[in-house]
């Protein structure tokens, strides 16, 4: 199609300026022309687009214009350009340079256009897994498998992208020749290399499909608290509490254990334990925690148990224990029942807190605690 309208440019310049125009100015003038049909196809089909996301308004439609706008607006041109060069006089030496260098650029620009179409799929999947949701297991689950296979995919085209571009060049295939007869011994060297790479990379794999981690997971990590922000072809970002990252290499998590608190749900159970006296009331706790965890709406009405789970020389421990719908929640409702627990037990049961005894029998004195 470019070719034919390149070649129809052709005749028209012969026939408005005649057969005595320099080869360079009219070489120029051919490029000229090509580029700016490719500009005119360009808003053409950006036209297109504008009309059906105007008729149609899907999110696939406003995706492909945002992240496909900026490489057709180079491919389309590059591609007229490069069916012109037909038309033009010039040189060998000359021809093959330009035509070199525009092969290179639309093998760059498509690679592009390739990774915007990867990322446009992958938003698609975006909107039917929305991690905001209370219960979001499934949406964690495929937004890991679709964020390491959209790393893996870019990775893939790049690769290919710059295999082409190199193998277009004459002194690389003899490179690549070389390469070859010395495979033995090359790649003996090149597996030592690439061993750990290619473990993380294998690591990667195992973790998107067997998914031990998933995005947005609560782990404990190295004694941190924090949620999985990033997972990569070779490295697992950490949101800490704090706002602090902690990076970790994929394999971490295939070859040393760690707490995965949202594995199975995002359901958890918390708890808070007081140290009290031996004359403390239970009863009335129970009370009390049923009364705070039934007015706070971070309960998610599952769970809501008082008990005494462990005696020492002084004090009997007490734990309270509740469930929450997600670990954020937990944390902040564990929190809560502290706090309101000890204001409670402060105010109506002071004789419960923790104390030291001293008894004292005919004059002398005894210490206890």
């Amino acid at each position: 199609m470019e070719g034919l309208l390149c070649y129809q440019l052709q005749m028209l310049i012969d026939t408005i300026f005649g057969y005595h125009l320099p080869h360079l100015l009219q070489n120029l003038i051919i490029g000229a022309l090509a580029i700016l049909l490719g500009l005119l196809a360009k808003v053409l089909v950006r036209a297109i687009f504008n009309l059906l996301a105007k008729f149609w308004p899907l999110h696939l439609i406003h995706s492909t214009i945002k992240y496909l706008g900026g490489p057709i607006a180079s491919f389309l041109p590059l591609m007229f350009l490069n069916g012109s060069l037909d038309y033009m006089k010039m040189g060998l030496v000359y021809f093959n340079g330009f035509n070199k260098t525009i092969e290179i650029a639309l093998i760059i620009n498509f690679a592009f256009i390739l990774v915007r179409i990867v990322k446009i799929m992958e938003e698609q999947f975006y909107l039917h897994f929305d991690l905001n949701k209370e219960d979001n297991l499934k949406e964690r689950k495929v937004r890991t498998q679709l964020q390491f296979v959209r790393k893996f995919l870019v990775s893939v085209i790049i690769i290919i992208a710059m295999s082409v571009v190199l193998l277009s060049f004459e002194s690389m295939r003899k490179i690549g020749t070389g390469l070859l007869t010395g495979v033995g011994i090359g790649g003996i060297i090149i597996g030592f290399a690439a061993q750990k790479s290619l473990g993380n990379l294998l690591a990667g794999f195992q973790i998107a499909f067997t998914q031990p981690i998933r995005i947005d997971d609560v782990l404990i990590v190295e004694g941190e608290w924090g949620r999985v922000e990033e997972i990569t072809l070779t490295y697992v970002v950490l949101n800490i509490w704090d706002q602090r990252r902690l990076i970790l290499p994929i394999t971490y998590f295939i070859e040393k254990p760690f707490q995965n608190w949202t594995r199975g749900s995002a359901e958890l159970l918390g708890t808070v334990f007081l140290h009290l006296d031996y004359d403390t009331p239970i009863q009335p706790l129970r009370e009390k925690l049923t009364e705070l965890l039934i007015s706070s709406p971070l309960w998610d009405k599952r769970v809501n148990v008082v008990q005494v789970t462990d005696s020492r020389q002084n004090t009997i421990e007490v734990r309270f224990l509740m469930s929450a719908r997600n670990s954020s929640q937990a944390f902040d409702l564990r929190c809560i029942v502290r706090e309101e627990m000890l204001a409670y037990i402060r105010t109506y049961f002071p004789e419960s807190l923790p104390k030291t005894r001293v008894s004292i029998k005919g004059g002398e004195q005894n210490y206890t605690g």
